[in-house]
């Protein structure tokens, strides 16, 4: 066997994390009559992040880690400065006819550049923490919740403890400050589904566990960098099923796929 088929076989979890829920919620969009443009985006998002999946680097030292992390924040906190702002709420960044979350873009790369930077880790997550409770975005405070937990549980220490504590608080407070209405095929869409299409509602929920899983055993990942990130996942899965939050890789958003890719892409080893 080469010496390049064990490296290609390595990310197969990575792949599959990525395409199976997305899949299977075109599925959904299909079979629901949703716009050809959601079809489309969903779909294009999907292909370029297999393909980054694919040709992703590996980061081989700590200031790559570094700068990475920084991109995350500076990505966390552009809406601040660009807008749009809809009812006190900032989370989005403007690319030409696109919106994209910048939760889901940042998070995701702050479980792989908090957990392998320690000297800094509470420092990434407490700037997240304070750029998402501002916007607010309950959403992304959830997955850095989900994040420091998994973080806890691999390397057990106090600070992704406190972290943790202050990210779920922070998460409350901005919920109740700042829900908007649902908008069609991109929040709620299990909550939906389980009153109109039980069977379907249930597929899509098993494709998100099995991603949850496969990026839990992605050998191509660190461990602690494996349960941040699934942490992270859950994070943003949960608060879907309690509010209206956007239902990741199975509804509408290009935002959630291309930021799992993004993190499930870099290989996140340093020397």
């Amino acid at each position: 066997m080469s010496e390049g088929a064990p490296q290609r076989f390595e990310i197969l979890p990575s792949l599959l994390a990525l395409a199976l829920p997305v899949l299977a919620g075109l599925g959904y969009l299909f079979a629901y009559g949703a716009p050809q443009s959601h079809l489309l985006i969903n779909g294009g998002a999907l292909a370029l992040g297999l393909v980054w999946i694919v040709v992703g680097p590996r980061l081989s030292n700590l200031r790559s880690v570094r700068i990475v992390g920084a991109l995350a924040i500076l990505l966390l906190a552009l809406p601040l400065a660009t807008g749009p702002n809809i009812e006190g709420v900032a989370r989005w960044i403007p690319l030409g006819p696109f919106q994209l979350h910048s939760g889901a873009l940042a998070v995701p790369l702050l479980a792989g550049a908090a957990v392998l930077d320690r000297d800094y880790t509470p420092v990434w997550l407490l700037s997240a923490v304070f750029l998402a409770m501002v916007q607010p975005d309950a959403g992304a405070l959830f997955a850095i919740t989900g994040l420091s937990i998994g973080l806890y549980f691999a390397k057990p220490d106090w600070k992704p403890g406190v972290v943790a504590m202050a990210a779920f608080l922070a998460a409350l407070y901005a919920h109740l400050r700042a829900v908007l209405p649902p908008q069609p095929f991109v929040e709620r869409v299990l909550a939906e589904l389980i009153l109109t299409s039980p069977l379907l509602a249930f597929a899509l929920f098993l494709s998100l566990l099995a991603s949850f899983f496969l990026i839990l055993r992605n050998t191509a990942q660190p461990l602690a960098v494996k349960a941040a990130l699934a942490g992270t996942f859950a994070g943003f899965s949960l608060v879907a099923l309690m509010s209206s939050y956007p239902s990741i890789l199975i509804g509408y958003g290009a935002s959630p796929i291309i930021g799992l890719a993004l993190a499930l892409g870099i290989r996140w080893r340093t020397q």
